[in-house]
């Protein structure tokens, strides 16, 4: 298993998430929106439709990557070899993650707001039209923060944990979040279940964060103590379980002050600030966070694949 999961990894450092290549996810999420309305029709009472919903989506993502790798496995190995190590890299999300960063990072540097803005916009669901470069530069770094969990910790503590098929049970739970975990009129009680199981999701991933992102960042050459402390102080400011503590401990790491105003749909919401202003904010932190989220993929998954190691000779 840890040998898929390490060819899985390095596939997402080589090929990222070209958009020709068919994509689990988009076949999920291709699954969730032919499957809303049946179900809203089916169960009149929105909480227990959108628990069904939500159980549904989840249930059936992990039964077909099971079956599918069960069957090629059983016409040749090395098939679902194969299959398991590409649905582990549908999962993981690094070299996207900083990939699309850096589409951010490139017009800011040739002082291009308005490009910078509207690369943004594809990866962030606030408004980004009258930003200015200070508040683009936090957009990227906490949009890479919380990545760090949902695009690389969790998929991968799933993967160690159980296989290709758990893998692709997570990024189901992660888009159902993303498509209907949302407090809108349309989503409050819908969408209740999607949210709060993918909180449930990640809540130990975002915590296996709190020691992975200062040792990261020890070895980025960032502020590892203040990385910690941070993480510590302000990681449970945020009305998120979650997203605070990778968002405090870059913070931390980079010297930074994240947090404050954002708006969406032209709706104000203030969120807690997180950090202290040691530095002002500059495209350059950007680059830092990519760099401290990779250096802490690169660990967790080493980490990862010592203790399946380490656990398959101990019962040999």
């Amino acid at each position: 298993m840890a040998i898929d999961i390490i060819l899985a990894y390095i596939l997402d450092l080589v090929l990222g998430d070209p958009r020709w290549l068919p994509h689990p996810v988009r076949g999920i999420g291709w699954m969730i929106k032919k499957m809303e309305r049946p179900l809203r029709r089916a169960i009149r009472n929105e909480r227990a439709a959108g628990i069904v919903f939500a159980v549904s989506v989840i249930g059936i993502s992990w039964y077909l990557s099971f079956v599918i790798i069960s069957l090629a496995s059983s016409i040749n190995r090395y098939l679902g070899y194969a299959l398991s190590v590409f649905f582990i890299y549908s999962a993981i999300a690094v070299k996207d993650l900083g990939a699309e960063s850096m589409e951010v990072y490139r017009p800011l540097e040739k002082k291009d707001i308005t490009l910078a803005r509207k690369k943004l916009s594809l990866i962030v669901g606030r408004d980004t039209h009258d930003m200015e470069c200070r508040e683009v530069v936090r957009a990227t770094v906490e949009t890479i923060s919380e990545n760090v969990v949902d695009g690389i910790i969790s998929p991968l503590l799933y993967a160690f944990i159980g296989g290709a098929p758990l893998a692709i049970a997570y990024k189901a739970v992660n888009t159902l979040d993303s498509m209907v975990g949302y407090k809108s009129e349309r989503y409050k009680y819908f969408g209740w279940a999607s949210a709060r199981i993918d909180d449930l999701a990640n809540f130990i991933p975002a915590r296996l964060s709190l020691v992975f992102l200062p040792l990261a960042s020890l070895f980025a050459g960032k502020d590892a103590l203040g990385s910690w402390r941070i993480a510590r102080r302000d990681g449970r400011k945020n009305p998120s379980p979650n997203s605070g503590i990778p968002e405090a401990a870059i913070a931390g790491a980079l010297g930074v002050q994240l947090g404050g105003l954002n708006f969406y749909n032209s709706a104000p919401i203030l969120k807690p600030l997180i950090g202290d202003e040691l530095s002002a904010l500059e495209p350059g932190h950007i680059k830092e966070a990519i760099r401290i989220s990779y250096i802490c993929s690169a660990l967790f998954l080493v980490t990862g694949a010592a203790l399946i190691i380490f656990i398959g000779r101990r019962w040999i």
